[in-house]
C-alpha cells in the first residue's frame, strides 16, 4: 500500500504547491499566447483556479 489517506493527500498537496510556484515564476516573463496556456494548466491542476488567474492577470 501507498501509506495512508492523508499521506496521500499531503503528497499531492505539496505537489500542487510546487507546481504552482513554478507556474507563477513562468507568468511572470510569459507572453500573451503563454500565458493562456498557462491559465489552462492551472484550471486543469487546482479548483481555485479562477481566483489564480485574476490574481495574477492571465486573463
Amino acid at each position: 500500500m501507498a501509506g495512508t489517506e492523508r499521506q496521500r493527500e499531503l503528497r499531492r498537496r505539496r505537489h500542487r504547491t510546487k507546481k504552482l510556484g513554478l507556474l507563477h515564476k513562468k507568468s511572470e516573463k510569459a507572453s500573451k499566447a503563454d500565458k493562456s496556456v498557462i491559465a489552462g494548466k492551472l484550471r486543469k491542476l487546482t479548483p481555485g483556479a479562477e481566483q489564480l488567474i485574476a490574481a495574477w492577470k492571465l486573463s
